[in-house]
């Protein structure tokens, strides 16, 4: 079963929601970041392991596939971080599923584990 987050995706001043599925499979330690992410989308990954570490946890020794959806609508920044991180935590029962519903999330992610504000708040809280 894949946890799910909701986000957004800016196209200019427009914000247009995004889900975050995240999946673990197989026994193999990878991370992989699909659905038209850029490179801040990709580099996601590593922060995201560096804040589970600067927290005390760890990535869980399966395949994580983190999906973001729609695939063909282009996602740009950093503020993927957090949203990753939540689907990750609740695929992992770290979180429950459930109580991620209703939510959108969106923040950069320190190494130490920290949100970082990201911009388009506004945006985002009226998408």
């Amino acid at each position: 079963m894949a946890a799910r987050v909701t986000t957004v995706a800016f196209q200019g001043v427009e914000a247009r929601p995004v889900d975050v599925e995240v999946q673990l499979t197989g026994s193999e330690q990878v991370f992989v970041i699909v659905g038209l992410g850029d490179k801040a989308v990709g580099e996601s990954r590593e922060r995201v392991r560096a804040a589970f570490a600067g927290l005390g946890l760890a990535l869980p020794a399966k395949r994580i596939i983190c999906n973001l959806a729609p695939a063909d609508l282009p996602k740009e920044g950093s503020h993927y971080d957090l949203p990753i991180a939540l689907a990750v935590m609740a695929a992992m029962g770290i979180v429950p599923p459930d109580a991620l519903n209703g939510w959108a999330a969106m923040g950069e992610l320190s190494l130490d584990g920290r949100v970082v504000a990201a911009a388009g708040a506004l945006p985002a809280a009226v998408a």
